[in-house]
């Protein structure tokens, strides 16, 4: 029985309102671990309940058998289609197909509805399909739509649930994010805008000690021992040099790339999905962006430079906060760059997703300074500056742009971004805020205010008991009063 959850209703009831509004085409999108193939399982069934056909692509085997295998759990009769497949039924009202599959048919007779799975991965054919098919209904799946052209295949957007709301419901952890030292990609090759991966593996490998050390020690640090762990490695020779140090250190970690047999791949994933899996981590470049469902998976290495590519800096983590039994935030340890890099985009979309196509976010980033990367943290507690804030969210700290932040060669530091912060702690700060407001006499309102004022965000399912105040929260509360009285006087 498939049971969705109340988000995921309302995203399918704005699906279909944009359907009765004459919208053909239409792009879902929902952050990774929201539950989109949930979400597209569940419209195939009410299609197919109506007596109409309709067909989920995806452009690897190994996601159509995944799939496939979701359906049997519900209990959902099924086709497959995908050369020499077992289940090739094509009488069945419900079928997954290859990406590849259904590009060799011209037609597909009797088609309703038309899914796309990680559909910004705009595949030539498939679009050629969906412009040639003006009868199907087409809706694209995807976390990160923002590939050039998106809006000229998809005409209206279906966005109710941002990675930001995931997160106070539960379904997702925060991350905790500590950054090191960067892999140099000073005078680089690029490819279309982005950097070679060549270059990027060859600059990757000189640090690959730098990776390991860093992970052995913050798993310990904060784990207390290893932990299952995916890294994103510049190329495949930087992946294998990665594993070989990995080993020496007596870690278990395994390289994946294209040059691997699919069944070895699947074999490999499948023993480190595993609770007791004796594979510590595993490594890849871009297999493990889409199609990797493993929740237990603590700690996240990005050891790829991106110039341009937020939508796989956004695919990357999200490998990382999917939720599991005990988890609380996932580890991300960044060797790339690329949180700072992509970080007011990471924080826009975080906190309101994305409602338009092609709207220009993938254009190259223009590379940070090492002062602005320093002033990204507060020099106080090391909290990440919100966009155009002047007072660190954490402790209250006014920024002075004049002031340099010192760091420690090769040591990480953690971006203490208000995004790690839990429900439960956001739950004590406005109960103590509620306290104050009581206390002193104070409308309800002020407290909600002050709670915006830090997190940038109304309180929203908070329970409304008080909280007596610690020291570190009064003293943020005077450092704004004083705030508020400088800017007055001025």
């Amino acid at each position: 029985m498939l049971d969705l959850f109340d988000y995921q209703e309302r995203t399918l009831a704005a699906l279909r309102e944009g359907m009765r509004q004459g919208y053909r085409s239409q792009m879902l999108v929902a952050p990774t671990g929201g539950g989109k193939t949930e979400m597209a399982i569940a419209l195939m069934e009410a299609v197919a309940m109506k007596g109409n056909r309709c067909a989920m692509i995806l452009d690897r085997r190994v996601l159509c058998d995944q799939t496939s295998q979701r359906m049997d759990r519900y209990g959902i009769d099924h086709g497959v289609m995908m050369a020499g497949h077992w289940r090739f039924r094509p009488y069945e009202k419900i079928q997954v197909c290859s990406a590849q599959t259904l590009e060799r048919r011209e037609s597909f007779p009797g088609l309703k509805v038309l899914i796309v799975d990680e559909a910004h991965q705009t595949r030539k054919q498939t679009v050629e399909f969906i412009k040639n098919n003006p009868g199907v209904m087409v809706v694209g799946l995807s976390a990160t739509p923002l590939t050039k052209g998106l809006g000229k295949v998809y005409e209206n957007v279906i966005s109710t649930v941002t990675t930001s709301d995931l997160v106070d419901l539960g379904r997702l952890v925060p991350l905790r994010v500590f950054v090191c030292k960067e892999i140099d990609m000073t005078g680089a090759k690029k490819v279309a805008g982005e950097w070679s991966q060549d270059d990027a593996a060859e600059r990757g490998m000189k640090i690959t000690g730098d990776i390991v050390t860093e992970w052995i020690s913050k798993t310990h640090e904060v784990f207390g021992g290893p932990r299952k762990t995916v890294v994103f490695a510049s190329g495949v020779e930087h992946g294998a040099d990665l594993a070989r140090k990995f080993g020496e250190q007596g870690y278990n970690f395994v390289a994946l790339s294209y040059k691997d047999e699919d069944e070895f791949k699947q074999d490999a994933i499948k023993e480190f999905s595993r609770p007791d899996s004796s594979i510590h981590g595993l490594i890849a470049t871009d297999i493990l962006t889409k199609g990797f469902d493993v929740p237990d998976v603590m700690i996240g290495v990005s050891a790829r430079p991106f110039s341009k590519s937020l939508s796989s800096h956004i695919q990357q983590m999200g490998r990382v906060m999917r939720c599991a039994e005990g988890k609380e935030f996932g580890l991300w340890l960044d060797h790339a760059g690329n949180y700072i890099r992509f970080m007011e985009d990471w924080e826009d979309v975080f906190s309101n997703g994305i409602t338009k196509l092609d709207d220009g976010r993938e254009k190259p980033k223009p590379e940070k300074s090492e002062k602005d990367k320093k002033e990204a943290k507060c020099p106080r507690c090391g909290c990440v500056w919100p966009p155009n804030s002047e007072m660190c969210p954490s402790c209250g700290h006014q920024r002075v742009r004049l002031n340099a932040v010192a760091s420690v060669p090769g040591q990480m530091e953690e971006l203490k971004s208000d995004k790690s912060v839990t429900k439960q702690d956001k739950q004590v700060f406005y109960s103590q805020m509620l306290w104050i407001c009581r206390d002193k006499g104070y409308k309800e309102g002020w407290a909600a205010n002050k709670y915006r004022e830090k997190f940038g965000v109304w309180p929203k399912g908070l329970h409304g008991d008080s909280l007596m105040p610690t020291n570190e929260t009064i003293k943020w509360v005077q450092s704004r009063q004083i705030a508020w009285s400088k800017g007055k006087a001025r």
